[in-house]
């Protein structure tokens, strides 16, 4: 770091101050980005004022076509020799610099000069002045893939040739889609604006920081990483620096924080334009809707102005010409006379009662739109005691079922304060309430209402001169109204809309972590399995499947229908023939009659020599896949009966795979999903799910066509065009043969190409068997294009694209194509070979190497971060056929059953999870009835300290170890304590 020159270092710092540091970096502040329309906005430009002066560019200029030509000479062989670059270390708390540039190279800048002169429109002032200081990073960005290092407007060039991840486009147009922040970016006080399409008057990162609890700069990060289409699987893992190492679900609450403020901005600025139009638009209406921070405040200051409204009290006032009194009593009372008002033959002045009715209506209506007033009160109202009252509807008896009035009995009596209410018991009031069997209210004290009051008198609204008894009465009952009329409804909304809004994100969160607690839940490998539809008349369907998911045999058996002797013995000779020792019961109609019979025959041991064992897994959504199309397309000579018990045995096999059929919100792991906004619910799930088959990642060359769309990055037409181009073409060979999938761009490759796998021995056979054939077709492509130029002049033929394609051993892992220089400069470094990836060999040389040098040590050795080179290990040490899922729990597989009669207070059992809320979690404990774990009862102690959690919540499929501590036997409820997680 000490060796940077002076001269780098003095020109760098008016371009970089300690406040306008992440504004710079945000707004991509390099004159020569300015002027491309792609890089908006165009504020904050430290540079700007100083442009223009053509003289000052002069003598400069001649010195840049020499040492470019020079400088790119010497570039070709600093790739290849000047590997240890140093990285940008975060500075100590206090520290005024920030991070320092590393040395910027000479020959980098010529050949960025010789790109920016492909563009016209940029000034060579702008050129030249742009490689001074921080500038540096915007004119690197052409020559280098998106694993560069960024620190808040300050960036380091990784040693790689231009050639790499280019996408074949143009060097200006790759600065948008390949062009990505990464390196910790350094924490400042200010400097964070964004650029937003509607500006307020309010800054969004700001905001968003606060509503998030989130940094301000991981914030303004997001902002941007979001506006250039990154996907949250792609940000959580390959962006870790710029977003302080989040996790998937709080990118996914910040994304949608994000739409609703920028929801809030466009509605505004569409209700200004319209107002404007009607030509209804004032300079204080103007201010009071930029204000507006959510779509509330904004119902609340528009409503007067909609088509269709008969006016406010405050709007006849002033068309009756009483504006000049209201704002007179505040700013001159002692020249005020009411009675020069009066008109006796118009009404609304008729009299001195109308007119002073008038003038209070207007300052209420002043009073209720001002921001600092507003502000007041509700700073007020948070060191207050505001409750949420429920009670039992008057005439809900007469109209509802006596069962449902019943199902709101713990709320006919019901008051919590707002701070400490919890998400599902909102739920179930507004449930109540629209069903209209209960009545609710926001009691806020009238020790509010008096200090509110005295405040506006005495201190906002005190006139600044003597007033008079009868003015000052106005005044005061003018504050009463405005509290009593419009303030006090619009807290009431607030509150409510801020609880409900905040139980709908907690209910669709807790749905998508259970969601994806299901979905990561460990395979069974390996195993022949049965699946069992149960079902009384129609029968049980019975569905055997290989080990790789192939339909072996269908059948349906009668069990429950006096019928069950004869039908062991086909089941029996069903499970002998296929060597199946491992049923699947679906916990739908008669699935406890079903798991009783094979528990028996188990016990009698029936199946001999087989030991058989059985689980149940849930058939949610089962029933609804086997009549989809997709399942048509899968299945399309099997029964849609049928289908469903294939779907229940693949459930167990693969739940990933097999769940990614079925609409997220029929898989029943939520809690009043029913009730909640069902656009953030859909968005909310389908992201769980990307986020889920992405870390998981899938194997290009034999996953379906299903499962490949919901890869971050990819879409069904993106997914169909994998498929069509695998079946013309044969297998991808490695992931550069995605770029020539019709539809796949540079921007979806990014996004997708970590996530894609290559299973190694398929390629290497492959390949193997295809040599003879390629090489063959070489030669035919050769002699042809060579008979070609000589028969008609033209030019060579292609060759085919699959002909210079050769396996790539990374491809099987999840290290991301972006960083594959920096990986094999790693395993030179440590003296490995890519053919050893995932091999005990390759674990002892990378734990040497770390152990002697350490990560960071070894990181700024590479020119690379911390968290791309732990990624870059993970991937070299992680046995082949890797999957994350092996870290959570397989299903329970039993041999024997426990009913309901055998329970008693102080038994334990071991259970599985079912399903996880807010009050507490539900758990199978094999008695036909999920056990209810209270809240309370789940203790952090009780919890395994290996797995990683964001709260103290269980998910779905976690194995426990439980005692009864209470038994309902009318309600058939039974409730449970934690001792343990398995």
């Amino acid at each position: 770091m000490s060796s940077l020159p002076r001269r780098v270092k003095s020109e760098a710092k008016p371009l970089i101050s300690e406040d306008d540091e992440l504004s710079s970096f945000l707004n991509l502040s390099s004159e020569s980005e300015e002027e491309e329309e792609e890089w908006e906005p165009k504020s904050k430009i430290a540079k700007r004022p100083r442009l223009p002066k053509k003289n000052e560019s002069r003598p400069k200029r001649v010195a840049v076509p020499q040492s470019t030509v020079a400088r790119k000479r010497v570039k070709k062989i600093a790739i290849k020799e000047e590997l240890d670059v140093s990285l940008p270390i975060a500075p100590a708390e206090g520290s005024k610099d920030g991070v320092p540039l590393s040395k910027p190279k000479e020959e980098d800048v010529g050949t960025d000069l010789k790109i920016l002169n492909k563009k016209p429109e940029v000034p060579k002032k702008v050129q030249l002045n742009s490689f001074q200081g921080k500038n540096l990073n915007s004119l690197e960005s052409d020559e280098k893939p998106s694993t560069s290092v960024l620190v808040v407007g300050k960036q380091v060039k990784h040693e790689q040739s231009e050639e790499d991840f280019t996408f074949d486009e143009p060097p200006f147009k790759r600065i948008k889609s390949t062009t990505c922040l990464e390196g910790k970016p350094v924490k400042h006080a200010g400097g964070n604006k964004v650029k937003e399409e509607f500006e307020m008057n309010w800054d969004i990162v700001q905001v968003l920081s606060e509503r998030t609890s989130v940094e301000p700069w991981v914030c303004a990060n997001l902002i941007r990483l979001f506006q250039e289409e990154n996907t949250i699987p792609f940000i959580a893992r390959y962006r870790k620096e710029l977003i302080n190492n989040l996790e998937a679900d709080a990118l996914r609450e910040i994304q949608q924080t994000l739409e609703e403020l920028r929801t809030v901005a466009k509605k505004t600025h569409a209700m200004i334009q319209k107002l404007k139009k009607e030509g209804k638009l004032s300079g204080g209406l103007l201010t009071a809707l930029l204000n507006c921070r959510t779509l509330e405040e904004l119902d609340h200051v528009s409503a007067p102005y909609k088509t269709g409204s008969k006016g406010t009290k405050a709007q006849r006032a002033k068309q009756l010409g009483l504006e000049p009194a209201a704002l007179s009593l505040l700013q001159n009372p002692m020249e005020l006379n009411l009675f020069s008002y009066v008109r006796p033959n118009i009404k609304g002045l008729s009299t001195i009662q109308e007119v002073e009715a008038g003038v209070q209506h207007i300052l209420a209506d002043m009073f209720a739109k001002d921001k600092d007033t507003l502000d007041f009160i509700r700073k007020l109202c948070q060191q207050r005691y505001i409750c949420i009252q429920s009670a039992l509807a008057k005439a809900s008896s007469k109209n509802i079922n006596e069962k449902d009035i019943d199902k709101f009995q713990l709320y006919h009596e019901f008051s919590c304060n707002i701070k400490n209410i919890q998400h599902h018991q909102i739920l179930a009031i507004n449930r109540g309430e629209n069903l209209k069997i209960l009545t609710v209210k926001v009691n806020v004290p009238d020790g509010v209402k008096n200090e509110f009051c005295w405040w506006c008198v005495n201190e906002r609204w005190r006139p600044k001169h003597f007033v008079k008894p009868e003015l000052m009465r106005i005044l005061q009952n003018s504050v009463e109204d405005a509290y009593k009329r419009l303030i006090y409804p619009l807290l009431c909304r607030e509150f409510r809309s801020k609880l409900t809004s905040d139980a709908e994100k907690e209910s669709v969160m807790m749905f998508g972590r259970n969601l994806r607690q299901l979905l990561l839940t460990s395979p069974v490998r390996g195993r022949t399995l049965m699946g069992v539809d149960p079902g009384y008349k129609h029968g049980c369907k019975l569905a055997i499947i290989s080990p790789t998911s192939q339909i072996l045999h269908t059948d349906v058996v009668y069990l429950h229908s006096g019928q069950g002797f004869r039908e062991a013995e086909k089941i029996k000779r069903h499970l002998l023939q296929y060597n199946c020792s491992t049923v699947v019961i679906g916990n739908g109609t008669a699935c406890r009659e079903t798991e009783a019979y094979f528990a028996d025959l188990i016990m009698k041991k029936y199946f001999a020599p087989l030991d058989v064992v059985y689980c149940i897994v849930s058939e949610a959504g089962a029933s609804i896949y086997s009549v989809s199309p997709e399942a048509s397309k899968e299945m399309p000579d099997l029964d849609p009966n049928l289908r469903s018990a294939v779907s229940i045995a693949r459930r167990v096999q693969d739940p990933l795979a097999e769940l990614v059929k079925i609409e997220p919100k029929h898989i029943g792991v939520g809690m009043y999903q029913h009730d909640v906004s069902q656009t953030l619910l859909k968005a909310t799930l389908d992201s769980v799910v990307e986020e889920c088959v992405s870390f998981v990642g899938v194997d290009i060359n034999i996953c379906s066509e299903i499962l490949l769309r919901h890869i971050a990055g990819l879409n069904a037409n993106r997914a169909k065009n994998i498929i069509e181009w695998r079946e013309k073409n044969g297998p991808f060979i490695n992931r550069e043969q995605l770029k020539e999938v019709k539809g796949l761009g540079p921007k979806s490759f990014q996004q997708c190409a970590g996530f894609i796998r290559f299973n190694q021995e398929y390629i290497k056979t492959f390949c193997s068997s295809k040599k003879i054939e390629l090489e063959s077709h070489v030669l035919l492509n050769k002699a042809g294009a060579q008979v070609t130029k000589k028969k008609q002049g033209k030019k060579k033929s292609k060759l085919t694209p699959g002909a210079s394609k050769q396996p790539n051993p990374l491809d099987q892992t999840c290290i991301h194509p972006e960083s594959y220089n920096t990986a094999m400069r790693f395993l030179s470094f440590i003296g490995g070979n890519p053919n050893d990836i995932g091999k005990p060999d390759m674990q002892q040389k990378v734990n040497a190497v770390i152990q002697k040098e350490g990560l960071e040590g070894v990181a700024k050795r590479l020119n690379t971060t911390v968290h791309t080179l732990q990624l870059i290990i993970d991937g070299l040490t992680q046995p082949e056929g890797f999957d994350i899922r092996t870290d959570f729990d397989k299903p329970d597989f039993k041999r024997s059953i426990v009913c309901f009669e055998d329970l008693s207070v102080g038994t334990v059992l071991t259970g599985k999870v079912e399903n996880a809320t807010p009050f507490g979690v539900f758990v199978d404990i094999g008695v036909g009835k999920a056990g209810l774990i209270p809240v309370r009862n789940i203790t952090e102690a009780k919890l395994s300290k290996v797995k990683k959690r964001r709260s103290l919540g269980l998910g779905p499929g976690e194995r426990v170890e439980v005692k009864v501590v209470n038994i309902d036997i009318p309600r058939l409820r039974i409730t449970l304590d934690l001792i343990r997680v398995l």
